[in-house]
């Protein structure tokens, strides 16, 4: 047992935290996100919303600052009518947690896709809200 690390992070995702580099990208993925059969590394917390694991997440791990939008999002597809409030959720963490922090890159669906397949890893969580997957780009600790 350690101190101060959130519970909801397992030994599997901490160790990926710890191996990711400087511009290595994980994915948080929500529970439609065909997680499985995209990541080179998958964590599974299915029994976790995304909102939380993000949280976590960004406890440890700083974003990218030399990169204008080190967050990336799914854009909703053309179209389909559903709310995204979880992206407002998103940005409140990420500038609660004191990283830089300019506004979203919005990403085509297959092109987010693609982009998750060169991720580092892909964390899928059971996360019920639609278009709640989100692509982090690491950064340095100074």
């Amino acid at each position: 047992m350690l101190k101060n690390i959130p519970s909801i992070l397992s030994p599997e995702l901490l160790k990926i935290l710890m191996e990711m580099g400087h511009g290595d990208e994980i994915v948080i993925a929500d529970g439609n996100f065909p997680a499985a059969s995209l990541a080179q590394r998958l964590v599974r917390l299915d029994g976790h919303g995304a909102v939380g694991v993000l949280e976590a997440v960004l406890k440890l791990m700083p974003l990218d600052i030399y990169v204008e939008k080190p967050a990336a999002l799914m854009q909703v597809v053309a179209g389909d009518t559903v709310e995204t409030p979880i992206w407002d959720e998103y940005a409140s963490i990420i500038k609660t947690s004191g990283e830089k922090f300019d506004g979203f890159e919005h990403i085509d669906r297959f092109d987010f896709y693609d982009r998750a397949k060169e991720a580092y890893a892909v964390v899928a969580t059971g996360e019920k809200a639609l278009y709640a997957n989100i692509i982090l780009k690491k950064g340095v600790v100074a």
